[in-house]
């Protein structure tokens, strides 16, 4: 099989890339394993909230140019910060033309409120998700918290510990239908996308409508754990058009909703655009020829290579498998490309589990264009995009969205503009 560009990982990095690639009209494929980190995203998307040092920042932009000077091998600073600034604005506009409604500014941060009802600074939010221009306010003084009875993933108690240390008043209200019941026999099953699939359904989504206007009575607002929505797009504003006061979703613990509707969008764009998605497929082995990739080779095609121009390494880090970490050293399994980390396996994290942990900024080492270092020297026809990069730390810094984002659309630039286009 031939194409232009082959991306290995179908997570946000390689989506965007690939999508990127296409409007091009580049012929693209992608090759998946399965489950992305995006089906654990929060509903937002988050460009930089913190420095290296644990200053908050609210101008991302203005952060990156600070990460410029202060830590050279951050991706931001290998791709600079005024094309940063640029490809922020571009990312936006791709989500949105891939249908995913974001709101938000890459000059400033607002504040997304988390699945335990904390502020956290993020760069764009999916319309219908609570938000908040600051972390100490919220634009409701009197909310009802409603959660579906036997749900554990959403906890309304934690969450109005928050609000009302914000000075509002909660009250809790409590939904259930006859439909849920089948799922409520299992716990394991009581999850947010089997819950979601329950009101894709008119009758069920009207009782939950009906449900919400008694619950509002006496409310400024309704919140609403993410559990609508998935195979419909209507289905907020269905609600929203029956009740009187605005209703918020929060995110739940994964899986999420708005990171499985986001992951189908974005799939569903890169094949109307003529790209192949090869789901549940894993690379195992490449191919090289003077120095460049020529081919890959998968688990379920076996002997049928996958060969193209041009290689997009999107693994992802641990979680994912794009790198493996051995007792003494890290690994990126495919290609053999060179890995920065630290020698000494004992400084690779504490024991406190919120600490800046090192081996979160351990990763494929490349040039300033992206394109993976094997053996010191760039590989001319191989690029790594994403959480797979070293020199970042995508919790405490807050910017793994955002490095996935960028990244990709400045390596899909590189190709582009490659003397080979």
């Amino acid at each position: 099989m031939k194409f232009d560009t082959v991306i290995i990982g179908g997570g946000l990095a390689g989506m965007a890339c690939g999508i990127r690639l296409a409007e091009a009209g580049k012929r693209c494929a992608i090759v998946s394993q399965g489950q992305s980190a995006l089906h654990f995203s929060s509903g937002s998307f988050d460009l930089l909230g913190r420095l290296p040092d644990g200053t908050r920042v609210e101008d991302p932009i203005e952060g990156i140019a600070a990460l410029e000077r202060t830590e050279p091998e951050h991706p931001y600073a290998l791709i600079g910060a005024e094309a940063c600034g640029l490809y922020a604005d571009r990312a936006q506009t791709l989500l949105r033309e891939a249908g995913i409604s974001v709101a938000g500014s890459c000059r400033r941060n607002h504040f997304r409120v988390t699945p335990m009802g904390k502020a956290q600074p993020t760069w764009l939010t999916i319309d219908g998700y609570l938000t908040s221009e600051s972390a100490d306010s919220l634009p409701f003084a009197k909310v009802c918290i409603v959660n579906v009875e036997g749900f554990l993933d959403f906890y309304p108690e934690f969450i109005a510990e928050e609000f009302r240390r914000h000075g509002v008043e909660c009250r809790f209200g409590c939904v259930n239908l006859p439909d849920l019941e089948q799922i409520r026999r299992n716990p394991s099953e009581m999850r947010s996308a089997n819950i979601a699939r329950v009101f894709d359904h008119d009758r069920n989504l009207e009782a939950l409508a009906g449900r919400l206007c008694e619950l509002a009575e006496g409310c400024d607002a309704v919140i609403l754990p993410a559990i609508v929505g998935l195979n419909r797009n209507d289905a907020l504003d269905a609600l929203r058009s029956r009740v009187r006061v605005p209703i918020y979703l929060l995110p739940t613990l994964p899986p999420s909703i708005p990171g499985i509707k986001a992951q189908q969008t974005l799939q569903r764009r890169f094949r109307a655009l003529g790209g192949e998605y090869f789901l549940g497929d894993t690379v195992v082995s490449a191919e090289w020829e003077q120095g460049r990739v020529k081919q890959l080779f998968t688990a379920n095609h076996g002997n049928i290579p996958f060969r193209a121009d041009d290689f997009v390494l999107a693994s992802g880090s641990f979680f994912s498998r794009g790198l493996v970490a051995t007792p003494d050293r890290i690994v990126e399994p495919v290609f053999g490309a060179d890995t920065a980390y630290i020698p000494d396996r004992s400084q690779w994290y504490t024991l406190r589990f919120f600490d800046r942990q090192n081996y979160q900024a351990f990763g494929v080492r490349t040039d300033r264009s992206l394109r993976v270092l094997r053996e010191g020297a760039a590989v001319a026809n191989l690029y790594c995009v994403g959480a797979g990069l070293a020199g970042f730390h995508p919790v405490q810094e807050g910017c793994g969205a955002g490095v996935s984002l960028l990244s990709a659309l400045y390596a899909a630039d590189q190709i582009l503009n490659s003397p080979r286009s």
